[in-house]
């Protein structure tokens, strides 16, 4: 959330117009008006990643009795690696692809190339990209246009990052006023060409007032030759359009440090806080599920006597909360705990039934339970429950155990056997057995074989939104990997993916070939204009969840199988349009078993350290050679990673194009 508030010693509207809209009262001047009328405008930004930061400091509290210290020299080895290593989910500004391919490949190693990594990463600064991480290797290798920019720009090595350094530059070699500085900042980013013509002169020549007075001495009069002069100024005049204050990508770096610390240290209950901040999010939860299970940490099902509302760290695990739960409430949830908390954990089925009975624990309520696996711990398998749960319900309803045992015979009870049992025993012993025997009386539990695990998983993802316990298709991801060319995470990551990304081979484009394969979570058939039948099919791999459009002549050859929860291979061409998510138009469909269905071959070329002309040459060439008759596989290397990047019709003559290009050590069949 990002808000403008205007701050005014009198009452606003004694000095702007107002307007309110959807309850919220807004000035009717926009931003640069209030700017020259004087007022004094601030932003505020909320941040999701603040209450992150501050959720995971209470769980490990809560956890590990500790209380979390930030290094304050914000120079710790650990937390870097992570960057180093391209581990960056959760991180905060650092979750892109191209991001983390530019951390990766930065190496940083203190907060200002953090800091530089922020400022960096957005159209315009790009460019200065590979230049940055040439000079940070090399420092030798900086070049500066004069040598008056060093200790300006040293910190930088070399490169114009920030807004502050254009400041610094014209006040330091020109003699510009902390003011008149921030006014040449100003023009410069609003491309104001009269005001930036007029602040070339003073910069090179300076200015003197009607008395001859020197109001700005200038680069000349400092000793800076006049072509330099003009080489600087033109520098900050391109870099200044796009530039980024240090001041705010301090900010930001400061918060992701911190988010990258916690992960490194406390990474239970981070990316517990992480899952918390995203709930009711089903596009980014199995992100960070999936992360949890790189990092080796296990997603737990909620579990009646041991969940809460939300995510919470259950002995290096993390646990799923009951507020997630489809039609289990908020008011539901505080119910079970609080009287989990006075009456201790629920002994089994029966009893918790009992001991909602009068609250606001309905049977759908109940029914959602019994589905999430709430109550797995218990004896009763879920099949069993579901059978049960009504008829058990209602006899609670109907009757409360003290009226019960008053309409219970001494007969029903066998009551002489029991007492011949216990002549030699206590009154008390006698009642034990008396209420045990009450209680198995009172509930009949309609037992019946458990569902399979397939019916399993598809209770707890209608309930849940997403798989826990397992995934339909987690058996299968071997074979996944080999026989598709994207997945749903790559196609999220193509709508961050900017024009000018670094290092974003492989690069998918509009119109390519594509493998993928998913479980069919919805069909929705529909007629065109011209009476003929497509389809909109929704399927979700282990990432995520994507769009497939089915058109007539592929849907007239696989309408039989697009069912939900069948595993299909979708073989079709990527729909990329701005402000809409990418989908899968397909050419293709037939059922997925983990068998091959992909004779051709795998080419592997490794790209690591490869130059970005050969990167460049490289992507042309995969996508010149990719058409519909594939026949071998292209997976991408660069370091530890392994990227599909589709495939190619190979042969002699095109294996020996891609050798030219990246030599014959870096391919391997």
């Amino acid at each position: 959330m990002h808000v403008g508030i205007v701050i005014t010693k009198e009452p606003v509207d004694t000095y702007v117009p107002l307007y309110v809209r959807d309850g919220l009262i807004s000035t009717q001047f926009i931003m640069t008006t209030l700017e020259e009328l004087g007022l004094l405008k601030m932003d505020f930004l909320g941040l999701r990643t603040l209450t992150v930061i501050q959720d995971t400091i209470d769980l490990v509290k809560k956890n590990r009795g500790i209380d979390v210290v930030f290094d304050r020299e914000m120079n710790d080895p650990k937390v870097y690696k992570l960057w180093q290593s391209g581990d960056s989910m959760g991180i905060f500004q650092f979750e892109s692809q191209g991001m983390t391919n530019f951390m990766k490949e930065l190496k940083p190693d203190c907060l200002e190339d953090i800091i530089a990594g922020v400022s960096l990463y957005r159209p315009g600064p790009m460019d200065q990209i590979p230049r940055y991480i040439a000079n940070k290797q090399d420092p030798e290798h900086a070049v500066y246009t004069h040598p008056a920019l060093k200790p300006i720009l040293e910190v930088t090595y070399g490169c114009m990052v920030y807004q502050e350094q254009v400041m610094q530059i014209v006040r330091d070699l020109a003699g510009y006023s902390l003011g008149r500085a921030d006014l040449v900042r100003r023009a410069m980013g609003k491309k104001k060409l009269d005001v930036m013509a007029k602040e070339r002169e003073y910069f090179i020549h300076g200015q003197v007032d009607e008395d001859g007075n020197v109001v700005i001495p200038g680069c000349v009069r400092n000793g800076i030759d006049e072509k330099s002069a003009n080489t600087i100024f033109d520098e900050m005049a391109e870099f200044a359009k796009y530039a980024f204050n240090k001041s705010h990508a301090a900010a930001y770096a400061v918060v992701s440090y911190q988010t990258a610390f916690l992960k490194a240290y406390y990474k239970e209950e981070f990316m517990a806080a992480t899952l918390n901040s995203f709930l009711g999010n089903l596009d980014k939860v199995p992100l960070y599920v999936e992360e949890c299970r790189k990092m080796g940490i296990q997603i737990l099902k909620p579990d009646i006597n041991k969940s809460f509302t939300k995510f919470t760290v259950d002995e290096g695990k993390i646990r799923f909360g009951l507020g997630s739960i489809k039609n289990v409430g908020t008011n539901v949830v505080e119910t079970i705990v609080n009287n989990r908390k006075q009456n201790g954990e629920f002994k089994d089925f029966s009893d918790f039934c009992e001991r909602m009975q009068g609250e606001s624990v309905n049977k759908k309520c109940i029914e959602s339970l019994i589905k999430a696996g709430v109550f797995d711990e218990f004896e009763q398998t879920r099949s069993t429950l579901m059978a049960s749960y009504e008829d058990i319900l209602d006899s609670i309803s109907d009757t409360s155990k003290k009226s019960l045992k008053g309409q219970v015979t001494m007969f029903d009870l066998d009551f002489e056997s029991m007492k011949s049992n216990n002549d030699n025993s206590s009154g008390n012993d006698l009642m034990s057995e008396i209420n045990h025997k009450l209680d198995k009386m009172k509930y009949k539990y309609t037992v019946l074989k458990e569902y399979s695990e397939k019916e399993l998983l598809s209770m707890e993802k209608e309930m849940l939104g997403l798989y826990i316990s397992g995934h339909p298709l987690e058996g299968l991801r071997e074979k996944i990997e080999q026989e598709t060319t994207i997945n749903t995470l790559r196609m999220k990551e193509i709508q961050e993916i900017e024009e000018n990304e670094l290092n974003s081979l492989p690069r998918y484009q509009d119109g390519q070939m594509v493998r993928i394969v998913g479980i069919i979570n919805s069909v929705k058939k529909k007629y065109t204009k011209t009476n003929k039948i497509m389809a909109f099919t929704t399927i979700e791999d282990l990432y995520g969840q994507c769009e497939v459009i089915v058109f007539e002549n592929c849907y007239q050859m696989c309408s039989n199988i697009l069912m939900d929860e069948n595993i299909v291979l979708v073989e079709g061409r990527l729909s990329i349009r701005e402000d809409e998510d990418v989908k899968i138009v397909a050419n293709k469909i037939v059922e997925f078993k983990g068998e091959s269905t992909n004779k051709g071959n795998v080419l592997k070329i490794n790209i690591t350290d490869l130059n970005d002309m050969q990167k460049d040459k490289l992507r042309g060439i995969i996508r010149f050679f990719s058409g519909d008759k594939n026949n071998c596989r292209i997976d991408i290397q660069n370091g530890d990673r392994v990227d599909s990047a589709g495939g190619v019709l190979m042969n002699e003559e095109i294996l020996r194009e891609f050798i030219e290009i990246v030599g014959e050590d870096r391919i391997k069949i």
